[in-house]
């Protein structure tokens, strides 16, 4: 904006008018200004008779203009504006670092060890006001994760509780996970290992197992999604006056469906950085469990089958060709037969109490095989003969030697899940288990499994109820994951594992196949070791 600059009078002059004004910039020196008044006074001279041809200036006075008092208030207004940005940013700074360091403890209560370098913000300088209350340290690249074992967890899972809020009269309780992530905290293991970020799973990869109608029901808030009454679910009142789907599996209006879409959407995370290669093997301790979840039922405290989410999701998104899962939870996977009882690329292989079917949930007799392309890649070891004596070490051991591992082998899978339950440890009663593996069976049993698919191998926690049992036999499955060494020592009458002396006791060998596939598998005894010809379910692949 130009302004009216110095007004110049040249004394001695005999005309009337005035010296002509120059338009001047405000920043020029009093030097430019003289040049200018000079050329100023050369065009008025040979302009006008009047002034003196001869004579230098005389009395060249020069008057400086006050400064316009719009432009003062735009400066201050600038530097107020200044003032207002550096004190916003300062509060903004510390308002992350106190996030930041409110998430850290929260990443530690859960287990997860989380530290955060110094951050320099890209709108301040050093010479910032801030620069001396914050250290300016360059962020430094996330560390790679370790090629190990994975673990996942979520302390949120631990809100799946009864409204009752008596947690003894339910053995699928929180207590469960927390223990078995404190046992892992505490002899090291854990932090040997990986430990990833657990989510939910989305409403769509439910849906790769589940109904929509039964996704909608259980993994949304009710208040959220309203759906008419035909499909709404049936609730019970249970003996301890809460509310559940059947007598056993316990609902909570606010917390179960977002704990259920947890340990699916955890167990499948850990199982994709498995199959891609970024960690070697895993282990997920999440609940509820899922294995007992049909397509349209919750049951057996289970509302979304895990394992089988996760392994639908690995033939959509990865390809994975040839996928084995183990279930050995003392309960037959009925939700994880329905699942995958018609694919022939994918091999359900349970060993489980049968009992003639009476034995929860009365599914997974031997002859249970599959149905078209997929017939013989269901396999039920189902073990019958009640507990007189239990099942043990040996029983499992030989079941997985002679039975187990062949069948597995000719499958050549490019992944392997394990439904794994530990309810078939000593420690669980009659109606929920009754059978007595000692927890270090399941260690060799783990370190068995990691010869196939290139380790590629994930366990999921399923049952187990006694804390003692299950955090060891947690503490061994992770153990061999990590590869350490497997010892421990066979009973009396047993032979690690190759037989255990039935015929000495006296009894029936309680291990019996049927198959509707007119095809011998010539196979040693589980129990007995004598060379039976049982009719083994044979898969295609082994005719």
């Amino acid at each position: 904006m130009s302004k009216p600059s110095d007004q110049v009078t040249a004394a001695g002059s005999s005309g009337p008018g005035p010296g002509r004004q120059h338009q001047s910039h405000p920043e020029e020196t009093e030097e430019e200004l003289r040049e200018h008044q000079g050329l100023s006074s050369s065009s008025s001279s040979s302009s006008s008779t009047s002034v003196q041809e001869a004579g230098p200036l005389r009395g060249l006075v020069i008057k400086q203009e006050p400064p316009d008092p719009q432009e003062q208030d735009e400066r201050e207004r600038q530097a107020e504006q200044e003032l207002l940005f550096r004190q916003q940013a300062l509060l903004l700074e510390q308002q992350r670092i106190h996030q930041l360091r409110n998430y850290q403890a929260s990443m530690e209560a859960a287990g997860l060890s989380i530290s955060f370098t110094g951050h320099r913000p890209l709108s301040r300088a050093q010479s910032s006001p801030a620069s001396a209350s914050f250290p300016m340290v360059v962020q430094e690249t996330p560390a790679k994760p370790r090629f190990t074992t994975g673990l996942v967890y979520d302390s949120l899972m631990q809100k799946h509780q009864c409204m009752c809020g008596n947690t003894t009269s339910h053995p699928e309780h929180a207590g469960r996970i927390q223990s078995i992530w404190s046992r892992l905290q505490e002899t090291g293991l854990r932090a040997q290992c990986e430990c990833i970020r657990g989510r939910k799973a989305t409403l769509e990869e439910l849906q790769t197992v589940h109904s929509e109608a039964h996704v909608l029901l259980y993994g949304t808030n009710p208040l959220r999604q309203k759906l008419d009454c035909s499909a709404s679910p049936m609730f019970v009142r249970l003996p301890c006056g809460g509310v559940g789907v059947d007598s056993d599996t316990i609902w909570n209006e606010v917390h179960s469906s977002s704990a259920a879409r947890l340990a699916a959407g955890s167990v499948v995370e850990l199982v994709f950085k498995v199959a891609s290669g970024e960690l070697k093997n895993g282990f997920a301790v999440v609940r509820p469990p899922g294995h007992h979840a049909e397509e349209s039922t919750p049951m057996g405290f289970c509302y979304f089958n895990s394992v089988a989410i996760a392994a639908k999701l690995l033939q959509q998104r990865l390809n994975v060709s040839k996928i084995l899962i183990v279930d050995w939870d003392v309960h037959h996977g009925n939700g994880t037969q329905q699942a995958f009882y018609g694919d022939p690329n994918i091999l359900y292989l349970s060993l489980h109490r049968y009992d003639d079917g009476n034995f929860f949930p009365g599914s997974g007799a031997p002859d249970e095989v599959g149905s078209g392309a997929g017939m013989g890649f269901n396999v039920n070891m189902a073990f019958t003969g009640g507990l007189e004596p239990p099942m043990g070490d040996a029983e499992y051991l030989a079941a997985f030697r002679t039975v187990v591992m062949p069948i597995a082998n000719e499958f050549a899978p490019d992944m392997v899940l394990v439904s794994s339950g530990f309810d078939v440890v000593e420690g669980h009663a009659p109606p929920l288990g009754g059978y007595k593996l000692t927890a270090k069976c399941f260690g060799y049993l783990t370190r068995q499994l990691m010869g196939l698919a290139g380790g590629r191998l994930v366990l999921a926690l399923e049952g187990g109820h006694d804390l003692t049992a299950i955090c060891d036999a947690s503490e061994a499955c992770v153990s061999a994951l990590l590869g350490n060494e497997v010892r421990w020592e066979s009973r009396e009458g047993e032979r690690d594992g190759l037989g255990c002396g039935w015929m000495n006791r006296g009894t029936t060998c309680p291990v019996s196949f049927v198959s509707l596939i007119p095809t011998f598998f010539s196979v040693e005894c589980v129990v007995c070791m004598g060379m039976h010809q049982n009719l083994i379910l044979v898969h295609q692949f082994l005719l």
